[in-house]
């Protein structure tokens, strides 16, 4: 690709020595256009290659582009990007098919020569000029715009063509002739074929022209051999429509370079017009029915029942093509919210994302900021900062390539949320030991159930990792601080530097019915190597950093490529490394915020390493190779203490062993977090909010039950509703309309409108909610409120009435 800087008289001349007739696009050339080629170092450029080069032409402003083309296909189409703004392409060399597809109507099109398959295919507007003849398909379901044909075209021209009556309709000039069945299913447009070759043509609309045109017409002048009478007609050339086809042949031979042709193809004589017959000049052919065949042949020659008249009286009256109520082979059935949409199903904390949206899209933004806080006491923190968003990665949205909905900017409004009402505290009180994300929480949904819950912590603050070691460049300070303030409110009872016994324990579980472990895994791993005494680990460093009480000096080693290890990257970034490399045993684990803040500030990842010995100059690989360092820090992952535990809990593999619902062999004992294995905030916040409920159903004496529900079938939520092109969400508002609401019905009434038998109808309940009905004596299980339902609420299954 290259610029070439040009003006309106360089241009013309390079048209008229490659065509020998001016430039029709000269007199709207800017003064820079911009040169594509279709081979480069000897070798054909790809078709999607050399459109992307188009749409980043116009995309930076060019609105004159020379394609040197070498049979690329789709050259000039969906130049949207322009805007109101004219485009104009002009091909050299050899086009591809469907040359002009799906042109916008700011597209001008021409091509120096002749054209393959289905110029125009599905065109919306685009003028295309075509040097030469045009092979089969071309103007195929033509919508809007003029495609000007300078010789003949090929079979199946102008098929299945539409016209908006809002708009001009589309018209296809052709100087020549046109092949076999030309029009076939033409539904609307303008076609002119002007029978103009030096041999004359002895047939200028080919075998079998306009079968099954029900609308348009088509002018054409010279010999033909017939065309489908049962669906066109002959009609009389009024004076206005000569006068519009004069007028405009008057343009197609200005824009082909033959105006000298004005004058011989100017004789009404010459010309005729074809039209699609009306429905009512169509009659269908009489047809005998069955019920007649069947009572004057049938039971004429074998008797009254058939075969099988003297062994049963069974009705065995003919059944007819489309049926309703107990005959249908389908039925539909509304299944609103049976099943969670991925990004619910994807949330270890269980947020009904969708619904927030839902909320939003009402108008209820200060309910669907609050919602949060019943399933998270960290909305703003998680969900707008800190968490990896698997929810967005389960959007459904990404399976057709479109950007997830952005859930962070819901998480980060939701630092308004404001505390909801508090029942009284019931009689059970729960102890809570952690005061991280884990164990706070238990105790914010123990307290939203009305039980008293206190939670011990040993550190100094609340917050766990959270407040001690996260980096405030991964989550403001503001934000946290008004988070924990929350979380004070709801949670009054916790004891901060309690570091808990064993005889500890055993006390409190006499003083409370239940108890929690969420100490969290606060003792690191480490390296046995020589030097192993000169290395931080990731913890100290974090924490030391956090309060600006470590200087990491010009190089800085981290044993540990994971997300923990790229947190110590940006932090040793901060206070002044220069040299960061972070090193691994395998492929580092690290992903999303954090790894590409790391990889931004320039730290280098590096493996299979193998670490032999610390030295003061640095780590030492078991290949021999020194990494420099002034300081090292190891990052491979923690171990919970679990010195204070009795021994009716059972450890395994340094961590505390539960069921599915989090119990340990000590009935009054819970564990959850990084206790029982490592894993997100997320996945802490989740536990916490599963093992109080059921804690709450064991103190109502009840049996404690899970959600059972699984995430809806990607397959059944139709995204044809979206802008394919929306690739960020500016505000709330603009993501909450572009959430299809998976498994949840958005009560859009789309089902309603599209039955054609008006069987679904919306009910409104007592309660105030709403439900959609299928009436059985209308529906014919026909399926369109299924295919049709953005949500994927509606389902088609089969009939089970003994009629089937």
């Amino acid at each position: 690709m290259k610029k070439t800087s040009s003006n309106n008289k360089d241009t013309t001349k390079l048209c008229s020595e490659q065509t020998g007739s001016p430039c029709l696009l000269t007199s709207h050339v800017p003064n820079k256009s911009y040169v594509i080629k279709g081979i480069e170092n000897g070798k054909r450029v790809k078709s999607r290659i050399l459109e992307e080069r188009i749409q980043d032409a116009v995309s930076k402003g060019y609105r004159h582009i020379e394609v040197e083309a070498l049979g690329q296909h789709g050259i000039g189409g969906r130049l949207w990007k322009a805007g109101g703004e004219r485009v104009y392409v002009r091909i050299t060399g050899t086009s591809g098919q469907r040359l002009g597809s799906m042109g916008f109507p700011n597209t001008s099109i021409e091509v120096m020569g002749p054209a393959s398959d289905d110029v125009g295919w599905l065109n919306t507007g685009a003028e295309i000029t075509v040097h030469g003849n045009a092979t089969n398909g071309i103007a195929n379901a033509m919508a809007q715009g003029k495609i000007y044909v300078e010789g003949n075209i090929g079979a199946r021209g102008m098929t299945m063509t539409k016209h908006n009556p809002r708009f001009d309709p589309p018209e296809l000039w052709v100087l020549g002739s046109a092949g076999d069945y030309f029009g076939e299913f033409m539904a609307g447009g303008i076609a002119v074929i002007c029978g103009y070759e030096p041999q004359t043509p002895d047939n200028v609309l080919g075998y079998r022209p306009l079968v099954g045109m029900v609308g348009g017409k088509v002018f054409f002048r010279g010999p033909h051999k017939g065309f489908s009478q049962h669906d066109a007609k002959l009609v009389s050339i009024t004076p206005k429509d000569w006068d519009w086809l004069i007028k405009n042949l008057r343009i197609f031979l200005q824009k082909i370079g033959r105006p000298e042709l004005e004058e011989m193809l100017a004789n009404p004589d010459e010309w005729q017009l074809l039209a699609a017959r009306t429905p009512n000049e169509k009659a269908p052919t009489p047809r005998r029915s069955i019920s007649d065949f069947h009572k004057n042949e049938w039971d004429r020659e074998l008797g009254e029942g058939g075969l099988i008249g003297d062994i049963t009286s069974i009705d065995r009256t003919p059944i007819p093509p489309i049926v309703s109520g107990d005959l249908r082979r389908f039925v539909p059935v509304w299944e609103n919210r049976k099943y969670m949409a991925p990004c619910e199903a994807s949330c270890p904390t269980g947020i009904p994302i969708h619904k927030r949206w839902q909320l939003i899209r009402e108008g209820r933004i200060d309910e669907a900021v609050d919602l949060a806080l019943a399933y998270t006491p960290f909305p703003a923190t998680v969900c707008g900062y800190l968490c990896p968003n698997p929810c967005m990665d389960a959007c459904t949205r990404t399976q057709t390539s479109m950007p997830p909905i952005d859930v962070t900017q819901i998480g980060r409004a939701s630092i308004k949320a404001k505390v909801p009402d508090l029942p009284e505290p019931g009689p059970g009180k729960i102890g809570i030991i952690g005061g991280g994300p884990a164990g706070i929480s238990v105790a914010w949904q123990l307290r939203l159930r009305g039980h008293e819950a206190v939670v011990y912590d040993q550190n100094r603050e609340l917050g766990g990792k959270i407040s001690a070691v996260i980096p405030t460049s991964r989550i403001p300070k503001d934000v946290l601080d008004r988070e924990l303030n929350r979380i004070r409110e709801i949670i009054p009872h916790v004891h901060l530097q309690q570091k808990l016994s064993r005889e500890d324990i055993d006390r409190l579980l006499k003083e409370f019915e239940y108890l929690v472990i969420a100490a969290g895994a606060q003792q690191p791993r480490t390296l046995p190597v020589p030097g192993k005494d000169r290395m931080l680990t990731a913890l100290d460093f974090l924490r030391q950093a956090k309060n600006n009480q470590i200087t990491p000096g010009d190089r800085v080693v981290i044993i540990g490529a994971g997300n923990v290890g790229c947190d110590v990257a940006t932090e040793a970034s901060r206070l002044g490394a220069k040299d960061i490399t972070l090193i691994d045993v395998q492929e580092p684990a690290s992903f999303g915020k954090e790894r590409e803040a790391a990889e931004a500030l320039g730290a280098k990842f590096k493996w299979p390493c193998f670490t032999k010995e610390i030295t003061d100059e640095g780590v030492v690989l078991q290949n021999g190779e020194t990494l420099p360092a002034d300081t090292v820090v190891i990052s491979i992952g923690d171990l919970p203490v679990l010195d204070f535990l009795p021994d009716t809990v059972t450890v395994e593999r340094g961590f505390i062993k539960v069921d599915e619902l989090y119990r340990t062999d000590d009935e009054k004992i819970f564990a959850i977090g990084d206790v029982v294995r490592p894993g997100l905030i997320t996945d802490a916040i989740g536990a916490g909010s599963k093992v109080a409920k059921v804690i709450c159903a064991l103190l109502d004496g009840k049996t404690p039950e899970t959600d059972t529900r699984t995430a809806i079938d990607r397959n059944r939520v139709h995204l044809e509703y979206f802008d394919p092109r929306l690739t960020e969400f500016e505000n709330l508002n603009q993501c909450a309309e572009n959430c299809s609401s998976c498994g949840t019905c958005r009560d859009c009434g789309t089902c309603v409108e599209i039955c054609p038998q008006t069987a679904i109808s919306r009910k409104t309940l007592a309660n105030g909610d709403y439900e959609y009905t299928v009436d059985e004596t209308r529906c014919i299980g026909c399926g369109f409120c299924a295919n049709a339902c953005p949500c994927g609420v509606w389902i088609m299954i089969e009939n089970t009435s003994p009629l089937n």
